[in-house]
């Protein structure tokens, strides 16, 4: 069942990006709005798009976070990889994704208390106001 929903939902999710896709969909506005008149602009008439781009929408939520949750679990895997593949790299941080928020929170504050001075380290108001130097300059010239 995992891997049919998988595939279908990856199909959808893929041609619902394209721009055929988008030209259709809106072609069908186009063609509802032009059949106005002829329904004389009816509460069924109104009802046809209401309940269509419901029910797209319903169901295009599911699918979109199927595949957000795919990649996000695809993109964790590989950080994971790569912490395991750099021996100075601390293996603590593997599948902190599973942590709560609050936990992740008191996780970046730590860091953030560990990094201290050094030649290396920047204090992070201190690299933000520097972004933003560079880029005020960057829009000045």
């Amino acid at each position: 069942m995992d891997r049919y929903f998988t595939q279908i939902a990856g199909a959808i999710a893929g041609q619902s990006g394209r721009p055929l896709t988008f030209i259709i969909a809106l072609a069908l506005v186009i063609v509802w709005a032009l059949t106005g008149p002829m329904f004389s602009y009816s509460e069924t008439w109104q009802l046809v798009i209401n309940t269509g781009t419901t029910i797209i929408t319903f169901l295009m939520v599911f699918l979109v976070q199927n595949t957000q949750n795919r990649d996000a679990s695809a993109m964790q895997a590989k950080l994971d990889e790569l912490l395991r593949s750099i021996e100075t790299a601390r293996q603590d941080f593997i599948g902190i994704e599973h942590l709560t928020d609050s936990q992740i929170e008191q996780i970046r504050i730590k860091l953030e208390e560990d990094e201290g001075p050094g030649p290396e380290s920047i204090p992070s108001e201190e690299a933000i106001e520097r972004l933003l130097e560079r880029r005020s300059q960057t829009t000045a010239e």
